[in-house]
């Protein structure tokens, strides 16, 4: 069972994430564009084998982010925070993944680099167009 569908539209309408990794008990964030498989409910995104979070997330593969909607506007703020776990994609998906991220970035058709995917296991979504502080919990089960 996926999230609530307003969930799946806000990941849809951004396009940058910041992922969280940790390696050593020593935190560490980098920011990325990312494209969804919507049925998975994975994310999408290239980066190069020897970049700090791809390291680090080959020694810990369980990972955290956000997707945010910057706004001035307290009535307006929406993010979500996610927990998954992450690993270079392959097999039959691999295809389905390329294909949804270079339809969302084309020019990265010219980069090269590793495909990997995140397979999210955790949202906490805040809206507050539906009220102030309003939260949407979702956690995959093992009926997922």
């Amino acid at each position: 069972m996926l999230p609530d569908s307003s969930v799946i539209e806000f990941i849809k309408k951004h396009h940058v994430l910041t992922l969280a990794t940790c390696a050593g008990a020593v935190p560490y964030c980098s920011n990325m564009f990312y494209a969804l498989l919507e049925k998975e409910f994975c994310l999408v995104f290239t980066s190069g084998k020897n970049t700090r979070h791809i390291m680090e997330a080959t020694q810990n593969p369980f990972v955290a982010g956000s997707i945010v909607l910057e706004t001035e506007t307290v009535g307006k703020i929406q993010g979500l925070q996610f927990c998954g776990k992450m690993a270079e994609v392959s097999g039959q998906l691999k295809t389905r993944a390329v294909k949804a991220y270079l339809k969302r970035f084309p020019y990265a058709a010219l980069s090269g680099m590793p495909v990997w995917i995140i397979e999210i296991t955790y949202t906490k979504f805040t809206d507050n167009r539906l009220g102030f502080g309003k939260k949407l919990i979702w956690e995959k089960t093992g009926e997922d």
